[in-house]
């Protein structure tokens, strides 16, 4: 007698070629990783700025030898200051878009005898003033964004240099 042979149906082979996939599969990456919007589909997220926004002006305007009292009014209270080291105050700004981090920036000062002594930190934007200046320049109608003419204009000049 010749012994059965197994034969696997259509539908068998077929889920087992579909689970073969997923095994390998699961171990390679997230599902954030894979569809990033897929969490957040239909949720508004805020942005959201935290900590002290510190630009280069205002960084410029530190001086060797000024008093905590001064370096406080020239860039705001601290955003840490340490129990352990009372000398250094840090300034940290952090921007989040869509639950990503944007933008993280960190700034050290450093205090001898009460007295400024050094900082540093990440490099600063330029100052305020000039970010207002810029965007003013834009939605004056200085940039690319200031063709007078319709859309349906812009639309029809396509096919006439042609």
């Amino acid at each position: 007698m010749i012994p059965p042979t197994f034969r696997p149906s259509g539908t068998f082979a077929g889920v087992a070629v579909i689970a073969a996939f997923v095994l390998a599969g699961a171990g390679c990456k997230t599902i954030d990783e894979s569809f990033p919007t897929l969490r957040t589909y239909g949720v508004y997220m805020l942005d959201i700025n935290q900590g002290n926004y510190l630009s280069q002006d205002m960084v410029d305007k530190l001086k060797v030898g000024q008093t905590k009292s001064q370096v406080r009014q020239q860039l705001g209270t601290p955003l840490v200051v340490s129990v352990f080291r009372e000398n250094r105050w840090d300034y940290i700004y952090e921007f989040t878009r869509q639950g990503v981090v944007r933008e993280h920036r960190t700034f050290t000062v450093y205090f001898v005898d009460e007295k400024l002594a050094r900082w540093e930190g990440d490099e600063m934007p330029i100052s305020v003033a000039e970010l207002n200046k810029s965007a003013a320049s834009i939605t004056a109608g200085e940039g690319a964004w200031s063709d007078p003419r319709s859309w349906w204009e812009q639309f029809l000049d396509i096919f006439k240099k042609k």
